[in-house]
């Protein structure tokens, strides 16, 4: 093989490997589509669309009600299979108190007023517990598709710790193309972040592997 064949070869292989390096990079610490599996987040999501997770904005801006979040399923809990990532929307975060009653969700007492859920469905305990007080590096989780959503009502918070990032933007079906917002509630006051743990609910995570899942 002559030099200008061998140069050429060279370059190749170096140009290959640099996207190589430069995709897992991405993948592994800025940002990473993940496919809706589920019908959980309907009609925000719904099974099929792709989603991109921003996994670095976190770093510097923590994660906030309405934010949704992609992580891994706490222990026992399954909605599409085992490992399969999660996919809800953050409703408490440290320090608020979060409680279900009347068909609906109350933060630090004010009623949340949520346009996303799924066919303006009531909201009601999974269980004996209908008031979580969310200790200080965890979130309450809730899926818009309230009737077919596992969530913290049946495995209790999350910590951020398990958490892969928020989702911020729908790419696929390219007609479904649009960013994931997060909405504002405004009557909700802010709650000072606290230690203990939330009544009879249990810190769920880890993380999410490879590019495939979710809810």
């Amino acid at each position: 093989m002559n030099t200008r064949w061998r140069g050429c070869l060279l370059e190749v292989v170096e140009t290959v490997l640099l996207t190589v390096v430069i995709f897992f990079v991405v993948q592994h610490f800025v940002a990473q589509p993940y496919q809706i599996n589920q019908v959980s987040m309907e009609n925000t999501l719904e099974p099929g669309q792709y989603v991109l997770v921003d996994k670095i904005s976190p770093l510097w801006s923590d994660y906030k009600r309405g934010d949704v979040i992609v992580f891994e399923p706490p222990k026992g809990a399954s909605e599409g299979g085992p490992d399969i990532p999660f996919i809800k929307r953050v409703i408490g975060v440290g320090g608020d108190l979060v409680e279900i009653h009347d068909n609906a969700v109350f933060v630090n007492g004010a009623k949340m007023t949520e346009p996303y859920v799924y066919m303006e469905q009531p909201t009601t305990p999974l269980n004996q517990t209908s008031s979580w007080r969310v200790p200080s590096g965890q979130l309450f989780v809730l899926g818009d598709h309230r009737e077919a959503s596992q969530d913290s009502r049946y495995f209790g918070t999350v910590a951020k710790s398990s958490v892969v990032g928020r989702a911020w933007l729908r790419y696929w079906p390219m007609d479904k193309f649009s960013l994931l917002d997060s909405p504002k509630f405004p009557g909700v006051p802010n709650a000072s972040p606290v230690g203990a743990s939330p009544t009879g609910a249990s810190p769920a995570g880890a993380s999410p592997a490879g590019a495939s899942p979710t809810q």
